[in-house]
């Protein structure tokens, strides 16, 4: 196991750890109550300009987009999703880890060192790989990897709401706001919802319930 620390790429007067040529990966929409968990994954080089890299949750949508344009021109990556089926499947957790494998594979080059955000790796992983808890917040290729997915995932939804626009994913993403829950009061769950997941589940376990088309 690798110590940050001890680690002569661990650049002292960067707010968050880099290390050139590691692949970071993380996903986005674990939370939600509806639509896929993405995943991505990216490997930044030396040379790459690191300002405003942060965890995705600490940054606006606009600077978001933003980085991600740097991110995608300047280093290698990949983007992948789990859909709704594979989260009701393997549950959110192991879909979550399923899509960051695949997106490490798609990355194209060989993985000597792997930084996953969390506390958990993905099953079968053929590369050295360490889990780092807030990783998003400590090494700078998780922060890429969790801007990537955030941006990529948020654009997801924003175009399923035209699809089923009685539910406002366009404004929520599928997480559990005020406005999605009273959505699914009055409308009941749609195909997005992930069945696997309390909340949705507990609709389809009322025998009479009927929803509003």
């Amino acid at each position: 196991m690798w110590r940050f620390a001890e680690d002569a790429l661990y650049n002292r007067n960067m707010p968050l750890r880099h290390y050139p040529g590691a692949a970071g990966a993380d996903e986005a929409g674990r939370g939600p109550l509806a639509g896929p968990v993405v995943a991505a994954a990216v490997i930044l080089p030396k040379s790459f300009d690191l300002e405003g890299i942060d965890d995705s949750k600490k940054l606006d949508r606009a600077k978001r987009e933003e980085l991600e344009i740097r991110i995608k021109k300047h280093a290698v990556w990949a983007v992948v999703a789990a859909e709704v089926d594979e989260v009701d499947r393997l549950n959110i957790l192991w879909a979550s880890m399923a899509a960051m494998h695949r997106a490490l594979a798609q990355l194209g080059k060989p993985l000597k060192r792997i930084f996953i955000d969390g506390n958990t790796l993905p099953k079968d992983m053929p590369w050295p790989a360490k889990a780092v808890v807030d990783g998003d917040a400590l090494i700078t290729c998780i922060a890429a990897a969790s801007i990537l997915a955030k941006t990529e995932r948020d654009r997801i939804m924003t175009r399923y709401a035209s699809d089923y626009p009685a539910y406002g994913f366009e404004r929520h993403f599928g997480y559990p706001t005020p406005e999605h829950l009273e959505a699914l009061r009055v409308h009941g769950p749609c195909d997005l919802h992930r069945k696997s997941f309390a909340r949705i589940r507990e609709w389809y376990d009322q025998p009479c319930l009927t929803f509003d088309e």
